[in-house]
């Protein structure tokens, strides 16, 4: 089959092995994918990751549950055991055995098939598009920040990053009526979020610090966290959504002082971003850049780094 592979370098293989699904696993195939930060960061060094990248995606049900065959499906990321302490606590995302589809061990979904536990399928209604399917996942993540933090209309809430991600959790946190301004420096993906209503502003606009209840780090750097610190209130809540294969030294001893919640941010709910999907809550459609060919997926991964270009989708 046909598959987008990462390890001594990127390259599209054409005779990638057809994966088989086991006991409770589903077979299926891909229809559409999307590139992210964090598919790009792989192919930096991020996790140490080898083999077949890519982990946002839609695609059909061909073998597994009868209740599945022929479904149109998104699927969550982590796969677990269901065993250990974490699974039986109900923190499976956090299996200690855990694999991560395209991330940690285990292969992604840039190919023509892909298998994962069928309990990680979740069906999507017609309503939603292939390619608005494809951002469930990171919008799932976008709505773990309201999982994990008390927003309230009152709350002052800085997005930092207007990128693929910060696009995502702007939209999301609008929807609870907060006092929500996002820090970028694309005028493009600005002006995209100003044409929503949600307040935008550069790093030359911050005339003060030390004012939000929350700030959000989507930057994707490591220049992220010490920015956020100074934006911060004491016994504020700074929530990290960066992931990046390199990281910068910084001075934790502000968190301390000024009694600052640190809080690491990652997957999230699929009922919740399917559902506002369906109801035309989030616009995704405007953020698509570019759709382009699985066979064509090493030139899609450098569109993607491009600046001038938000999110790239893969056709299969």
């Amino acid at each position: 089959m046909l598959a987008l592979i990462h390890d001594t370098t990127t390259r599209v293989d054409r005779d990638a092995p057809r994966p088989t699904p086991g006991e409770g696993d589903a077979l299926i195939a891909v229809r559409c994918a999307g590139i992210c930060a964090t598919d790009l960061e792989i192919t930096r060094g991020y996790m140490n990751f080898r083999g077949i990248l890519g982990h946002e995606f839609v695609g059909a049900v061909m073998d597994g549950p009868p209740a599945l065959k022929g479904k149109r499906v998104a699927g969550e990321i982590n796969c677990v055991c269901g065993r250990c302490d974490m699974c039986t606590s109900g923190l499976a995302s956090h299996c200690r055995r855990r694999t991560v589809v395209g991330i940690d061990g285990r292969a992604g979904a840039f190919a023509e098939y892909l298998v994962i536990p069928a309990a990680n399928c979740h069906v999507l209604p017609d309503s939603v598009s292939d390619e608005e399917a494809v951002f469930v996942e990171p919008l799932a993540a976008a709505f773990q920040i309201t999982r994990q933090v008390k927003i309230e209309p009152r709350t002052r809430v800085m997005v930092l990053g207007s990128g693929r991600l910060g696009l995502l959790v702007a939209q999301v946190l609008s929807l609870t009526h907060c006092r929500l301004a996002v820090l970028g420096r694309n005028p493009r993906t600005l002006g995209l979020l100003d044409r929503k209503g949600i307040q935008t502003m550069t790093a030359a606009d911050v005339t003060r610090g030390a004012d939000q209840d929350v700030v959000v780090d989507c930057t994707g750097s490591p220049d992220g966290l010490p920015l956020a610190m100074r934006l911060i209130r004491p016994r504020g809540t700074i929530v990290m959504k960066t992931t990046c294969a390199g990281a910068a030294p910084v001075n934790l001893a502000p968190l301390v002082v000024n009694e600052v919640t640190l809080l690491g941010s990652r997957c999230g709910p699929f009922p919740d971003a399917i559902t506002a999907l369906a109801a035309r809550q989030v616009d995704v459609k405007s953020l698509i850049s570019r759709v382009m060919p699985l066979a064509q997926g090493v030139e899609a991964l450098a569109e993607a780094g491009r600046p001038e270009n938000i999110k790239v989708l893969l056709k299969v």
